[in-house]
């Protein structure tokens, strides 16, 4: 693959993933929970069916039956970046998600440098700092607001980029024994996820309508961008990754804006802005300093 393609490509995965928080405004009667379980289902669904023919059925039952402790982490921690996405989603707006989970980037990094030993630059440093002005400015209108669905929200929106950030420590550590593929933890992930919601679902209310955005939402924003950014990681550069995923957040909030009519209040715009120039900023003088 070109670099120019994967690029292109990448741009095109975070299209995918920005589209659930606009749908997500758009059900009929589905919420919360049961919404979680049925976007989970019809993702585990469409992933046994791609990976069942990237790898093979046999292939994939012996990857996740011999799967060791790492691969059964992974997919929890895929199994909390599903269900506590949505779950914030159905408590909060889409711009306090989307920009609470950009700082899955600068966890990752502090994960990895107080589990793996990675030391940080100094530039990672500032942007940690920068960011967190950012989301601190965020969660001074929530703490103070007087709905409080929207601090519980942007809470439960902070296990994506936790959940990520032992993900990605979990994957690298990984690289550094016997090479297993990770790939069905996403599986893993989403069947976890589904079981876990079966429960607190019930009983069901999503009508036809729902099901079909649903659907789409499984197969269109997990399934497919989850298995396109896997192939494109061997074309770019983890720090060409981090930045082009930041336009899910661009995406995302303008969506919902024009698709839905959910304005981002002036404190998650001011602090947004600042949570995207810290992570733009570094992963920018990173690719600089890889040129160099």
């Amino acid at each position: 693959m070109t670099h120019r393609k994967a690029v292109l490509l990448m741009v095109a995965v975070t299209l995918m993933w920005s589209i659930a928080g606009v749908v997500s405004r758009h059900f009929e009667a589905a919420r919360g929970f049961e919404v979680t379980f049925w976007r989970s289902a019809f993702n585990a669904l469409a992933l046994v069916v791609m990976l069942g023919w990237l790898r093979g059925p046999a292939t994939l039952v012996a990857a996740i039956r011999g799967g060791g402790r790492t691969l059964w982490l992974s997919g929890l921690c895929w199994a909390v970046m599903y269900t506590a996405f949505m779950m914030a989603l159905s408590l909060t707006t889409v711009a306090n998600v989307l920009v609470t989970m950009a700082l899955g980037p600068l966890f990752t990094a502090l994960m990895a440098r107080f589990a793996l030993g990675h030391r940080l630059a100094a530039r990672t440093w500032a942007a940690i700092v920068l960011a967190g002005v950012g989301i601190g400015w965020m969660y001074a209108r929530e703490v103070s607001g007087s709905d409080p669905r929207h601090l519980v929200g942007t809470l439960v929106a902070l296990g994506v980029p936790i959940a990520a950030a032992i993900n990605w420590t979990l994957i690298q550590h990984n690289r550094g024994g016997e090479k297993q593929d990770m790939l069905p933890a996403v599986l893993i992930g989403a069947v976890l996820s589904a079981a876990v919601m079966l429960l607190p679902s019930q009983p069901f209310a999503a009508t036809g309508r729902d099901l079909a955005l649903l659907a789409m939402l499984g197969v269109v924003q997990l399934a497919i961008p989850c298995l396109l950014a896997v192939t494109i990681a061997r074309s770019l550069s983890a720090p060409e990754m981090s930045l082009l995923g930041l336009l899910e957040v661009v995406f995302g909030v303008l969506w919902a804006w024009l698709g839905a009519n959910e304005a981002p209040a002036v404190s998650v715009i001011g602090g947004g802005l600042l949570v995207l120039l810290a992570l733009a900023g570094n992963e920018l003088l990173a690719l600089r300093e890889r040129s160099a």
